[in-house]
Formats: C-alpha cells, sequence, structure tokens
C-alpha cells in the first residue's frame, strides 16, 4: 500500500510555525483529551492504526519533499513559509523517520472525560515545530474513539434490558444485538475501516467487512472479527412484483434451508407479510429448519411497527414465557429493526417491548449513518493541546485559560481551559485521575510508549482491546 506524502498531512497554517515559535525553543509537550460531549467517558481506540499507517518506518524522503514543496509553494504563493530544510534535517540524521514520542493509554481503556488519554512531544530540540505539526492527522483518532465510544454506550442500554428481561441462555447472543450497517453510509472506504472496526470491539456483527480488514492489518485479529449472514434487499424480494412476495420468500428459506437469514418484509406490506406469509403459509417450513428466519421491517416508526410485529407474530407462531417472566418467540424467528435506529432511539425501544412483556432477546439491531457517520469531533469534544515547553533550557508550563461571556453577559472560565505541565494518567482508588508527571510517585502511569523515533514501541492486538474494553 502507497502511504500518504505525511509532509502534506497538516494543516496549512501549521508550516509557518517553526518560525512563530519563539526563538530558542527546544521541546513542545502537547496531550489529547476528551474534554466532555455526549457520554461521561471515552473509549481510547484507533491510534496505532494511525501511528503504523502514516507514521512508522522511514516517512520523510527527498522524493516526498520535492512533491511537497511544489504543492506548498503554490498554496502560499511565497517561498519564505514553508521550510524544506527543516524536513532534509530529518533525513540526514534520522534517515526520514520521526523524532518524536508519543505516550498513550492502552487500547481499549474506558476513561472519563477530561483525563488526558496520550501525549506527543519531540526527542530532537531541532525538530519542535514537529509535534504539533502532526496534531492534525492524529487529531483523527478523535474518529475511531467517538464510535467506540458510541457502540460501548449501546451495549450498556442492551445489557441493561437484557438483565431485566432476557433469558440466561440468550446472553450468548448479546455481542450480535447491534450490527454495523454502515459501510455505504461512510465518508471513505478509510473510515468504513477505521470506524467499521471500532464497533467490533464491542459487538461482532457487521457487514462492513473493511472493518474485519482494518482489524487483521492493524491489530493482527487472527480471524475476521466482524460476523454476518445471508440476507435479502429490496432489490430480490421487489423482483416479481406483490404478487410474487411470497414466491421470493418461498425462495429464501429453499435456498438457505439451514443457518440464520434475514429477509426484509416490508416491500408492501409488512404486517400481511408476517401474518399471511411468514405465519401461515411458510409457517411450517420455518419452524422446522435448523435454523432462524430473521424478519426485517424497514419503514414506519419503530416502536409502533414492531409491537404490532411482535404480536403478529407471537398470535401465529406462539411463544414460550421465560424464567424472569417475559415472552420469547420459538427459536427459528427472530426480528432486526435496521431502520431509524440511533444511540436516542434504541432505549423507547427495549423499553416499549419490555412494557409489552417482551423479551428483548426477541429483537437484534442494525444501525448505519448513525453509527459511523452522525459523530464529529465535538461528539467527546476531542482537543490536543501543548502543555509544557523548554525554552533555552528552562521547562515552562504551558496552560490556555480562556474567558467567555455567557449568555447573559457574565464572564466565566471556558470549558476550553487546558491542561499545563508533563501529566500522567493514574489510577487511585478504582477511580482515573490526570496528576503532574512527578505527582503521587507511588502511582504508576498508566501512558506507555508506544512510538518512538520512528518506531512503534508497543501494539496491541485485537483480542486484547476487546478484553479491555469488556463491560
Amino acid at each position: 500500500m502507497t502511504k500518504e506524502n505525511l509532509i502534506l498531512l497538516a494543516d496549512a497554517y501549521k508550516y509557518s510555525h517553526h518560525k512563530l515559535y519563539i526563538p530558542g525553543t527546544q521541546l513542545i509537550y502537547s496531550y489529547l483529551e476528551s474534554r466532555g460531549g455526549k457520554f461521561n467517558e471515552t473509549v481510547f481506540y484507533g491510534l496505532q492504526y494511525f501511528i503504523k499507517e502514516y507514521l512508522e518506518g522511514v516517512v520523510i524522503t527527498k522524493e516526498k519533499l520535492d512533491e511537497a514543496e511544489t504543492t506548498l509553494l503554490e498554496v502560499f504563493g511565497r517561498n519564505d513559509v514553508f521550510d524544506r530544510s527543516r524536513f532534509e534535517y530529518i533525513i540526514n540524521k534520522y534517515g526520514g523517520k520521526l523524532p518524536i514520542r508519543i505516550k498513550a493509554v492502552a487500547e481499549g481503556t474506558v476513561v472519563p472525560v477530561r483525563n488526558v488519554l496520550m501525549t506527543i512531544e519531540n526527542t530532537d530540540p531541532e525538530c519542535f515545530w514537529l509535534t504539533n505539526f502532526l496534531e492534525t492527522l492524529l487529531m483523527q483518532v478523535w474518529y475511531p474513539c467517538t464510535v467506540a465510544s458510541v457502540s460501548r454506550e449501546i451495549k450498556k442500554v442492551v445489557k441493561q434490558y437484557y438483565d431485566e428481561t432476557a433469558s440466561e441462555a440468550a446472553f450468548a447472543g448479546i455481542d450480535f444485538v447491534l450490527n454495523d450497517f454502515g459501510f455505504r453510509g461512510a465518508s471513505s472506504v478509510e473510515s468504513a475501516g477505521i470506524g467499521g472496526s471500532a464497533h467490533l470491539i464491542s459487538f461482532a456483527g457487521s457487514d462492513t467487512i473493511p472493518g474485519s480488514v482494518f482489524a487483521k492489518r492493524y491489530y493482527q485479529a487472527a480471524t475476521a472479527p466482524g460476523l454476518s449472514i445471508p440476507a435479502t434487499e429490496h432489490s430480490i424480494c421487489t423482483l416479481l412484483g406483490e404478487e410474487g412476495e411470497l414466491d421470493i420468500f418461498r425462495h429464501v428459506l429453499n435456498t438457505f434451508p439451514t443457518g440464520t437469514i434475514a429477509c426484509v418484509s416490508d416491500s408492501y406490506n409488512i404486517f400481511r407479510a408476517c401474518k399471511e406469509y411468514w405465519g401461515d403459509a411458510l409457517k411450517e417450513q420455518i419452524l422446522s429448519r435448523n435454523g432462524t428466519l430473521v424478519i426485517r421491517p424497514d419503514s414506519g416508526d419503530p416502536v409502533q411497527t414492531l409491537l404490532a410485529i411482535f404480536n403478529i407474530l407471537m398470535e401465529t407462531f406462539g411463544y414460550t414465557v421465560n424464567e424472569k417472566g417475559y415472552k420469547v418467540l420459538p427459536p427459528q424467528v427472530r426480528v432486526i429493526q435496521g431502520d431509524g435506529i440511533s444511540y436516542s432511539s434504541i432505549p423507547p425501544i427495549f423499553a416499549a417491548l419490555k412494557e409489552a412483556g417482551i423479551s428483548a432477546e426477541n429483537l437484534v439491531l442494525g444501525m448505519g449513518g448513525a453509527l459511523l457517520q452522525r459523530v464529529n469531533r465535538d461528539t467527546q469534544e476531542f482537543a490536543l493541546k501543548c502543555s509544557y515547553a523548554e525554552v533555552n533550557g528552562q521547562g515552562i508550563n504551558v496552560q490556555k485559560m480562556p474567558v467567555e461571556m455567557d449568555k447573559n453577559g457574565e464572564l466565566r472560565t471556558s470549558f476550553k481551559k487546558s491542561k499545563a505541565g508533563k501529566l500522567k494518567l493514574v489510577k487511585e482508588n478504582g477511580e482515573f485521575k490526570t496528576l503532574a508527571v512527578n505527582d503521587a510517585p507511588e502511582l504508576p502511569d498508566l501512558l506507555t510508549t508506544v512510538f518512538e523515533n520512528g518506531i512503534v514501541t508497543q501494539s496491541h492486538t485485537f483480542e486484547e482491546v476487546r478484553k479491555t474494553v469488556a463491560i
């Protein structure tokens, strides 16, 4: 795979910073944190991908420098901004490897917001400008962290309703309750790979194959962690028109006589499909299968549609009552809701099922755009800020502390206030805390060096990440 030209992977204004830092600057030390946002804790995941894909090994070459110089002269229209000699120094002294040290918490760790997650600093005083030059690229770790956080928060909701309504035997399938349907709605193949793999650290169901590819390529997953099943789409179920829908359904069952298969059933009338086709004409074939038919509605209000569908299916197929007192369809029949699924819509769905006496184990979910695309850097308020510097041999604690005006015209300190000094992440009495690096020496720093001078010094397997993030 041809790597991107790292010299061109920064915001344009950063190419002037080698001149704008005060003369005598030798060290810039910056840290990453989630300053707040939608959830009160954040899953740290994805840095290993960015390091292996963009930073590891020889990344600065004469050929890339030539390309970058041409582009940057065009961008700025002047020759006193981009300084080629800064990158030539890295080529001549380090063979094109980056004199940078990155420390980070173990991937998969769930950390309360407003704590340090990662630090970055230059290891050569001549390359003080390089630390925050890399901010543009490394800040993009917000994306896999946020997708991983959304996915895990949904798993907490699922687990809550399983604890309340599902049979103990059903817990074996909890990793397949939320399925990633987001590939087509992702902004790029790379996004689908990064975000898709982030989902897979908490769940195992996915139609986004790049997620599995990334997990294997960058996290040494032994096998594809994202699993799927045969399933129809509307182009299949509408091919013979409304009058031929039953024949299509029968063909689906005949094609896969065993195992789990999903069939979209709302092409015309989902309620007729459940009552007359699945629940009558094909009922005996379904109940005699060694496998499960997953019926998929794809339109309408999710709560009302699901309640109506479950009433029909339980009337036609029957049900048992589990040890917690909730109704369960025969194992040959389940339902998947893939339309309108988001973090906010899932709790009302499960709550409505519980209120109706229906176990959560009857339903699985598919989530598309809301999983991989309806997030941004502000979902968890990610920021990377300088907190320490050395100028002419003197250490300086660096901090921003903006004053802002609220809607009443009163002044207050902004939530964007940053941390000062060199930092460490510790656990004290079971709680994460960010401290100055020299404070509480008896508490070990949970930030470990993962990259130094072009070399990956520590990496995590996908299985290790899954164990770390587990609820």
